[in-house]
């Protein structure tokens, strides 16, 4: 199987959204190799922390809740 990992990433930073607090702050509960490549993209601080959250990225928090919004809501008719 080739897996698309840039859709991976999407997927995560859209569900990272979802649990957006304290303005930017995001719960660390995905993949490490997915919060890596996030972080290189520049849109989380660096996940290598004992912390339990990440901070989103001007970039990355306008750009989660694009996906968020994209991915997981009903189009309106």
């Amino acid at each position: 199987m080739d897996i698309d990992e840039n859709k991976i990433d999407d997927a995560v930073l859209a569900l990272l959204w979802l649990t957006l607090h304290d303005g930017r702050r995001v719960w660390k509960s995905f993949d490490w190799d997915a919060t890596d490549r996030l972080f290189k993209k520049g849109l989380i601080g660096d996940p290598a922390s004992k912390t339990k959250s990440l901070i989103l990225t001007d970039e990355g928090l306008q750009r989660s809740e694009e996906l968020f919004r994209e991915l997981f809501t009903r189009r309106q008719q």
